[in-house]
């Protein structure tokens, strides 16, 4: 109840009909009643406009807000993102090591006979006494038979010095290998362990924008019934001045069922928007979904694919494509998948990313044109994995689920569009 102070006395808008009413039948006589009345308009109107300031500068922060909140989603999506990519890039590094290591294992059992092979030789010298061409000279040998020693000889020291040289290049490699795999791993590790900081980092300023956002919407919503419940004061109280002006003649009976029907109107008003609220918080689920996107339909064009697609996440459907919104009258161009955060979305089709960012209502959405007309959309998401430019193959992973954009459900908006034109999703899923 909305009281206003009109000296020398206090006037209740709640009770203000009836006594007005009242007044006039036993002052019939006194028309100055309308001036009281009118002061009080005056200084109702003065704090609706006042309210009204006051909730122009709140719906500005709320945009501001509402701005921080993107830029903090768009940021949590770049890393995650980052994140993403590491993990393939480990992934890689890890075959790439494991490549390594047999090289290592093939180069360790050369290494190992390379140095056998050396010893044989060292050791054949050696019981051979070490002969140069001096002493075999010297010895009186036969001249052929020295002089195939010697070729011999020669033949010898050329494969030991081949031999050594060849094991020092292999050391040397096996050295490298293992070097350049130990430095490889340390750089992945510390990246990642830097992105998952910087995330941790994002998710806590994102909590803040959203715990401010709501505080700042809730502040409107408040101020917002505020103000229509004084502008309904001030219809009211306005009206009651037109009687007083206009109908001094009308007798109580007739003023008391007015007021008696616009009480049941504001009942009913009220009661409506208490059923239209119980509808909004507690969707109807529709059917749950239980099949995802794969690889199957991979290089098949879209259009050939009616009828046989699946929806890119599981979790319950809550609206059908057409049906109406509870909010502004509007229609459903798709459809809200509810589920958990953080599952992965999915690509429906082949195609390629042409949009990848945070857009108000609808959070971090990406769009993939499959070609022909035909564009998928998905929105909400607390992630977008992919970026545009990006191919995409069916049944690849694209985003994570979240609520962003304001929506209060977890969960996936999705969109099929022809030539920009909205389709039934659910026409072209196998059922």
């Amino acid at each position: 109840m909305i009281c206003l102070e009109a000296p020398p006395r206090r006037v209740c808008l709640r009770g203000l009909t009836g006594f007005l009413v009242g007044a006039v039948v036993c002052l019939a006589a006194a028309p100055i009643l309308a001036a009281a009345p009118q002061e009080d308009l005056k200084e109702l109107r003065g704090r609706i406009e006042a309210l009204q300031k006051k909730l122009s500068a709140s719906e500005e922060s709320r945009k501001d807000a509402a701005d921080a909140l993107r830029g903090s989603e768009v940021a949590i999506s770049e890393a995650d993102r980052k994140l993403y990519e590491i993990a393939s890039e480990q992934g890689a590094a890890q075959a790439q090591l494991t490549d390594i290591e047999a090289e290592v294992k093939q180069l360790d059992r050369r290494t190992g006979s390379e140095k056998a092979r050396i010893e044989t030789l060292l050791r054949r010298r050696y019981m051979d006494g070490g002969q140069d061409s001096l002493k075999l000279i010297l010895n009186g040998e036969d001249p052929g038979v020295i002089s195939r020693q010697l070729h011999y000889y020669t033949y010898i020291s050329r494969a030991r010095a081949a031999q050594v040289e060849t094991l020092r290049h292999d050391l040397d490699r096996l050295a490298e290998l293992r070097a350049n795999a130990t430095e490889h791993a340390n750089k992945l590790a510390q990246l990642r362990e830097q992105e998952t900081e910087e995330k941790k980092q994002l998710e806590a300023q994102r909590l803040e924008h959203e715990q401010l956002l709501a505080k700042i919407s809730a502040q409107v919503g408040t101020q917002r019934k505020e103000i229509g419940r004084l502008q309904q004061d001030e219809k009211r109280l306005t009206r009651l001045i037109e009687q007083i002006n206009q109908m001094l003649a009308r007798k109580r009976e007739e003023a008391r069922q007015r007021a008696q029907e616009a009480r049941k109107r504001e009942e009913a008003r009220r009661e409506e928007e208490a059923k239209s609220e119980t509808k909004r918080s507690k969707p109807v689920i529709i059917e749950r979904v239980e099949e995802t996107p794969d690889d199957s339909f991979a290089g098949k064009a879209f259009a050939a694919l009616k009828g046989q697609l699946h929806l890119p996440i599981k979790g319950e459907l809550v609206n059908r494509f057409g049906g109406p919104r509870q909010e502004g009258g509007l229609t459903w161009k798709g459809l809200f998948i509810r589920a958990a955060e953080g599952q992965l979305v999915k690509a429906i089709a082949d195609g390629r990313v042409v949009y990848a960012d945070w857009l108000r209502g609808f959070g971090n959405l990406l769009i993939i044109d499959h070609g022909g007309g035909f564009m998928s959309l998905y929105g909400n998401n607390e992630s977008l994995l992919r970026q545009v430019g990006d191919e995409i193959a069916s049944g690849d992973a694209i985003a994570k689920v979240g609520n962003t954009g304001g929506n209060p459900d977890s969960g996936l908006y999705f969109e099929l569009r022809q030539q920009g034109k909205p389709l039934d999703p659910l026409s072209w899923m196998a059922r």
